[in-house]
């Protein structure tokens, strides 16, 4: 007899049936704004976009959108484009907007806490949840307490503007002279607009955060005076230098790293300790994943901005090659990434592993050198690489730039001191990724945990405002959620949504996007464009709640169902947990279970199209809209 394994739902099994808020680390609610973009509602869709993101924006852009990994309508055929619909969204009314329309940030942020009551699942991460917790205007925090955060990025940006909001004064220190760290000079300038940025970080700033740019921590200021003039301070400097494979001749001139040479980029750094002397003709960059395409596609464009200055004329790169241990369906790079990357002229060798870096007499780069890769990952996915030692390719080069992987620079922590080190010099933290060993002291982002995506970096420094101000305050706050089913009494859906294709992110063409560091890659959808996108949406909030009293058991919702995600069984097929025990008890105490019946559903198939609910001759299914809340409360004392 076949068995259904089965999970009576709770709260937590309805929040977890909208997917993509599911997996976004600040909760963002990426299907209200969604399906607020399919019925033309543009800026309401803005509003829920921001309220749980200071850097909306900048993730319109560059997110890695783990919503969109866990997006259902990928059970079907593609995920929502849910990034590029948020971008969509954030230039219409975002911080970039209010450049051209002249709108006041702390304006912007008004109407963000106006939209609190229009709020169908919000999460603990709201900017009207935290503005609760504090009094007096935004931007008014002059006699708040100072809080010192080291490093503006991500991380650092998010629980500065997050800080602020609560009331305290917090002063960022950045070692580059622009604000927001790695989004400012790891990131290329065809990705991410500078002016997207400055906009983004000029909203943080007007909440009363202070920005000390070009000061770096224990050579301009000491950690110990830092620590002396501010309450709490947060480490969050982020993983800034390149990590490199100690491989014969990889020590020596034409050996760059590729967080510095994209830093060089980005600043326009020229000198003698530059990365943006001589590049040679053929270039070799070894890496494979983003940062390592990011590279690669710097260089083809660093080139052309290089040759078209008078005073300036770098030699023409005839070749760009990107070298990785996975092979092609492992790289972790984004498919777009490969995709793009290839279409502007990067050369991908895939399965190769450097063995050593050839020189000639005068300690020039002639070459390198590849063992094949016979796999990366052993039986358990454990990183353990297999090569064929007598299976050696040599790729003519000129320079070698390395993008294997990034580490931050603790120089500025005494070792002896209370803030304690790992044995692999990282920070010690608690198992929250917060607090360190000092009191005072804090740390976000990936300095806290390795590097993830930047919105778990924005995650990490909203976590960390909410512990200073607990440290600080000793008000713990814990999140507390309203959960509610809205009947909806005609539920409808456009035609033939679940048919629609996923649309491509219109992109500029290779040769116009190689020519200059700004040009953006990708240009977005049209209006048109996003509504016919934001359709495909499945609109997850949606439930199908079955009323067992009036059931009578037809079995005319599965016969319907396109999905065949219903299916009636008897309940001694069931398997569950001690929920599904309880429930069979106290229904069918004194029952034979192969005598009774139930209907079970597949959620991961369910498309939301309410045939079920039209065919039910007794009103026993209706399609009921999931809202719920959380409320910031003050921790009972244990």
């Amino acid at each position: 007899m076949r068995k259904f394994a089965v999970e009576i739902p709770n709260e937590e099994y309805w929040r977890r049936q909208v997917k993509c808020q599911y997996a976004c680390p600040v909760n963002t609610d990426a299907r209200g704004y969604v399906r607020a973009i399919a019925r033309g509602d543009f800026e309401d869709a803005y509003l829920i976009a921001r309220g749980p993101n200071p850097l909306a924006s900048i993730c319109g852009r560059v997110c890695g959108a783990p919503c969109e990994a866990a997006c259902r309508r990928a059970d079907i055929d593609a995920a929502v484009s849910i990034r590029a619909l948020k971008r969509f969204v954030t230039e219409k009314y975002g911080a970039e907007s209010s450049i051209e329309k002249t709108r006041k940030p702390i304006e912007m942020l008004q109407r963000v806490l106006a939209h609190r009551g229009e709020l169908a699942c919000s999460g603990p991460e709201e900017l009207s949840a935290i503005c609760d917790r504090r009094g007096g205007e935004l931007g008014r925090n002059a006699g708040g307490k100072k809080i010192a955060i080291i490093g503006s990025g991500p991380a650092g940006l998010a629980c500065a503007h997050d800080l602020a909001l609560l009331g305290y004064r917090p002063v960022v220190y950045e070692m580059e002279p622009v604000p927001a760290g790695m989004l400012a000079v790891g990131i290329p300038e065809y990705r991410l607009p500078r002016d997207l940025i400055r906009a983004e970080v000029e909203v943080i700033r007007q909440l009363g955060v202070e920005f000390v740019c070009n000061t770096q921590v224990g050579k301009d200021i000491s950690l110990a005076r830092i620590r002396d003039e501010h309450v709490a301070t947060v480490i969050a400097v982020g993983a800034k230098r390149s990590r490199k494979i100690p491989i014969p001749g990889g020590e020596g001139p034409g050996v760059l790293g590729g967080v510095e040479f994209l830093r060089d980029v980005s600043l326009n750094n020229r000198g003698p300790a530059s990365t943006l002397e001589e590049l040679g003709e053929r270039i070799l960059v070894i890496g494979g994943g983003n940062v390592a395409y990011d590279v690669s596609r710097t260089v083809i464009r660093q080139v052309g901005y290089d040759v078209s200055r008078s005073v300036l004329r770098q030699s023409k790169v005839r070749e760009v090659h990107l070298c990785c241990l996975e092979s092609l369906d492992e790289m972790p790079a984004d498919d777009v990434e490969i995709i793009e990357g290839h279409e502007e002229g990067v050369v991908l060798h895939a399965s190769m592993g450097p063995l050593d870096i050839v020189r000639d007499e005068s300690g020039k780069i002639k070459g390198a050198r590849f063992k094949r890769c016979l796999r990366v990952f052993d039986d358990q996915r454990r990183f353990a690489p297999q090569f064929d030692e007598s299976d050696i390719t040599t790729i003519d080069v000129d320079t070698v730039i390395w993008a294997v992987g990034q580490q931050p620079d603790l120089s500025f922590i005494d070792p002896d001191g209370d803030i304690r080190l790992t044995e692999r010099g990282m920070i010690e933290c608690d198992s929250d990724a917060v607090r360190t060993s000092s009191a005072d002291v804090f740390v976000a982002g990936d300095i806290a945990y390795g590097p993830r995506l930047l919105i778990d970096a924005v995650a990490s420094g909203k976590k960390c405002a909410r512990t200073i101000h607990a440290h600080v305050s000793g008000e713990r706050l814990e999140a507390h959620y309203d959960f509610v089913h809205l009947n909806i009494s005609e539920f409808k859906r456009e035609a033939d949504y679940e048919k629609l294709p996923r649309a491509a992110i219109p992109t500029a063409s290779a040769v116009e996007r190689r020519g200059s560091q700004s040009s953006i890659v990708e240009t977005g959808y049209a209006q048109s464009q996003a509504t016919m996108e934001a359709c495909r949406c499945l609109d997850c909030g949606v439930n199908t709640i079955f009323d067992s009293e009036k059931c009578i058991l037809c079995g005319g919702c599965a016969d319907v169902c396109p999905e065949l995600c219903l299916k009636l069984v008897s309940c001694d097929q069931l398997v569950g947990d001690s929920n599904l025990s309880d429930l069979l008890q106290a229904r069918y105490a004194d029952a034979e279970l192969s005598e009774m019946s139930a209907i079970i559903k597949d959620e991961a198939k369910c498309i939301r199209c309410a045939l079920c609910e039209q065919r039910c001759p007794v009103g026993a299914i209706t399609m009921e809209r999931l809202n719920f809340s959380a409320q910031w409360a003050v921790a009972a004392e244990s």
